[in-house]
């Protein structure tokens, strides 16, 4: 008996792994279930939207803006997420990095359905999928192979890229706010015709999320860092959706007649293109099957 005792294995040296349901898959189930709801959710959202009449309260300028942004949720984010999801659960490393910046999109363009405007009749689906997306986003992260992309050739293009449109949105901003600050006036924050408080927010989201991001992924990826491609993925991918919003959303303020609007930004065809790139140089060589993670 006393054998017996001295052999039984003990609480800390049991061989059995610990914590087994918070492993890289259960994380990978949850982010999964939740970036579907999100989805889903979203495309519930845009359909009613774009179909449903008067249903954005308030400025009429923010509201087809709402409806632009819609349209791009519908057309491009929401089947792409559902196709990089499928191939992520077939080992796609690089589909979990899109399927992570397509989260991250819905978390900054629903922040401005939420925050940019009063109460309409979406209020409760839009806080719905910004509810949804977050944690997914939070997750696929916490999954994600942070490794391999970091020593690809291209990564200082990328951080080139990254770091210009860091200094370009941050130092735009800096400017309007000190001349705000000084002047009391508040500037236009895009050739999109918008509220005050669109324009604050933009400049709120800008200067601290977007910028940051875009300067740490630039040093991450120019010192070839653990951490810089998904990063890199997170800004790109959602920051190409972004400007494909910026171009829509102003058709529909024409369409629309709403004062000042105007159809397109000359300036933008340079910026589409810088992202473009960047994203093509990300994701060249990033497509490889590996072992499963979750999804």
């Amino acid at each position: 008996m006393t054998h017996a005792i001295e052999h039984a294995p003990s609480p800390t040296t049991d061989p059995r792994p610990r914590g087994a349901a918070t492993s890289p898959t259960a994380i990978g189930r949850v982010a999964t279930w939740l970036a579907a709801s999100a989805g889903a959710l979203a495309l519930t959202a845009t359909l009613a939207g774009l179909l449903v009449d008067d249903v954005y309260a308030g400025d009429v300028s923010t509201a087809e803006m709402f409806r632009g942004f819609d349209l791009v949720t519908a057309m491009a984010v929401v089947p792409g997420l559902a196709w990089a999801m499928h191939l992520a659960r077939n080992g796609s490393a690089r589909a979990r990095l899109i399927v992570t910046g397509l989260l991250a999109y819905l978390i900054y363009t629903y922040a401005y359905y939420l925050f940019g405007t009063g109460f309409n009749d979406l209020f409760l689906l839009h806080v719905a999928v910004f509810a949804a997306a977050l944690p997914a986003f939070t997750l696929s992260l916490v999954t994600a192979d942070a490794g391999p992309a970091a020593e690809r050739s291209g990564s200082r293009v990328i951080a080139g890229i990254l770091g210009a449109l860091a200094v370009a949105l941050g130092g735009m901003w800096v400017y309007l706010a000190a001349s705000n600050a000084a002047t009391g006036g508040v500037p236009a924050g895009s050739r999109l015709v918008e509220t005050d408080t669109v324009v604050h927010l933009g400049m709120a989201l800008d200067l601290s999320l977007l910028v940051p991001l875009y300067a740490t992924t630039a040093v991450l990826l120019w010192r070839r860092m653990r951490w810089g491609s998904v990063l890199a993925a997170v800004a790109l991918v959602a920051g190409l959706l972004h400007q494909v919003d910026y171009i829509v959303a102003m058709p529909f303020q024409v369409a629309a007649d709403v004062p000042g609007a105007v159809p397109y930004d000359p300036a933008e065809p340079v910026i589409v293109l810088l992202y473009l790139v960047a994203t093509a140089l990300l994701f060249r060589r990033g497509g490889r099957p590996r072992p499963g993670r979750g999804w």
